[in-house]
């Protein structure tokens, strides 16, 4: 196992990967939650709003850090 140099990765990069790794991942576990809970039409908003914000994601990082 070797070490990893992330000195070259923006701390810009950082705060927007982490922001919407949070927001991807929550609104997931509450898609999960709202299912268990029997609330299937806000638990699919939930699973949408997740798959549009991985989309917003992989287009603000193809264009702003590609």
């Amino acid at each position: 196992m070797t070490l990893v140099d992330v000195s070259s990765v923006s701390p810009a990069l950082f705060v927007i990967g982490a922001v919407f790794i949070m927001l991807i991942f929550s609104l997931l576990s509450l898609g999960i939650l709202k299912m268990f809970q029997l609330r299937y039409r806000s638990g699919w908003f939930s699973f949408a709003g997740a798959v549009v914000s991985a989309v917003v994601f992989g287009v603000i990082l193809n264009t702003w850090f590609v």
